[in-house]
């Protein structure tokens, strides 16, 4: 159910999240691909399909491999990758490092700040679209920044901009 104005949303970008999805599609398109099509080749030559459950079970990956490989080129045919080493160091932007001060639990916490498509909170990559990421865009080392999110209001104080 993605409308057109998802589909042409530009995917903002690291050339690290590039490469991974590029990784991704190829490992579909090039290994996952033959791997369900030897399942469907199996539970073919079973006989009656109508109660093979290796049948069903392999054609749903099918459908799940497909569907990921249609979502990863609609990704990145709208893809808009930063460029890193252009990266404004003097503002927040997507592709920088950033060093906070949540300032009510005095505790520091750095971030990458990237596009929604390779944003992962373990790995500390966060989102230009997420509450915080997007209330940091375009702030300096010394600012305090107000972020409204479900849980409240945070203030951070920017500590440092750096490259990935």
């Amino acid at each position: 159910m993605e409308t057109a104005q998802m589909a042409n949303k530009k995917n903002v970008m690291t050339y690290e999240g590039l490469k991974k999805l590029e990784d991704e599609l190829t490992e579909l398109k090039v290994v996952k691909r033959k791997e369900v099509a030897q399942k469907i080749k199996e539970a073919r030559e079973q006989g009656d399909l109508s109660e093979n459950a290796e049948y069903d079970a392999a054609k749903a990956e099918q459908l799940e491999y497909e569907n990921r490989i249609e979502q990863i080129e609609q990704i990145l045919k709208h893809a808009e990758v930063v460029d890193e080493d252009e990266v404004d160091l003097k503002k927040i932007s997507i592709g920088c490092k950033v060093r906070i001060l949540d300032k009510e639990y005095k505790e520091e916490m750095e971030y990458r700040i990237v596009g929604s498509t390779e944003s992962n909170s373990l790995e500390g990559k966060i989102s230009n679209e997420s509450p915080v990421g997007k209330a940091l865009l375009g702030h300096k080392v010394g600012d305090t920044v107000t972020v409204v999110t479900k849980a409240g209001k945070f203030k951070y104080k920017v500590l440092a901009i750096d490259r990935s």
